[in-house]
């Protein structure tokens, strides 16, 4: 067994090498130490101080998702998880495959934007948390599971509640999901989920094996997209992905043009 110290010894190092938090970096007068406060790798980890006092000490041996949490709050490497994966006696849980955990970042952008339907998910494209606001205006796809809650499978397979099939704005968005689902299986080429997905894909919608053939990257404008509601209807939004770095996850935010009758659409929806 491998002494609790190197572990700890390995966090302290990491934390007092890490950038400090963007509010304080640079603030000599507030920050006496280099790197990261353990209650700040504490918050970003999602334990507590005493918790990571304690690992530093050499006490205790974290779980797996307390060791991936913290290499991510603390920005390790690939390599540099895998060491202190081995240091704890862990073996690496998501080497090659997609991360699926929502952080306190997407948790708290999801509730910062309350009243603006927003969706997080993963580098496969499957739903892993929305907002309230969201869930009154995608009221189907909130309830569907497995194959049904990845918005890629639901957008070539005529799902209910997309868009009017063989739209030019639909086919942007499917194109840009194609493109970034390409590049999330070259980064994780052990994540067996993701090759069937693909597999699948490709063998039942035309289309999505036509455009991950072509390989033609699509034009980055934002997208406008139209969706059925079970009451009020068709609904025409904008619609902006974001990526979020942590935990290599993606945001989807619908708006609509104030004043107009789709805004008012929305938000009955929340009513």
């Amino acid at each position: 067994m491998i002494p609790g110290n190197d572990l700890g010894g390995a966090l302290r190092r990491w934390r007092e090498r890490a950038t400090a938090p963007p509010g304080e970096a640079g603030s000599p007068t507030r920050r006496r130490t280099p790197g990261m406060r353990r209650d700040e790798l504490a918050a970003a980890a999602g334990v507590s101080a005493e918790y990571v006092k304690r690992l530093e000490q050499g006490q205790g041996r974290p779980s797996a998702q307390v060791l991936y949490a913290l290499a991510r709050a603390l920005r390790l490497s690939s390599t540099e998880y895998e060491y202190l994966c081995s240091l704890a006696g862990h073996v690496p849980s998501r080497a090659g495959r997609v991360p699926h955990e929502v952080g306190p970042g997407p948790r708290h952008l999801l509730d910062r934007l309350g009243d603006v339907p927003i969706c997080v998910l993963d580098a496969a494209w499957t739903l892993l948390a929305w907002n309230a606001a969201c869930e009154a205006m995608c009221s189907v796809s909130m309830l569907a599971d497995g194959r049904q809650r990845n918005l890629a499978w639901r957008a070539f397979t005529g799902a209910e509640g997309w868009a009017r099939a063989g739209s030019a704005a639909e086919l942007r968005f499917q194109h840009a999901i194609v493109a970034d689902l390409r590049a999330t299986a070259l980064r994780y080429p052990g994540d067996d989920w993701l090759t069937d997905l693909v597999a699948d894909l490709r063998a039942v919608s035309e289309p999505f094996a036509a455009m991950w053939e072509s390989r033609v990257e699509y034009d980055d404008r934002p997208h406008r997209l139209t969706t059925r509601h079970p009451v009020v209807g068709e609904i025409t939004l904008d619609c902006d992905i974001m990526t979020i770095h942590e935990g290599d996850l993606r945001a989807v935010v619908y708006t609509a043009e104030p004043g107009s009758i789709d805004a008012e659409r929305l938000a009955a929806t929340r009513s």
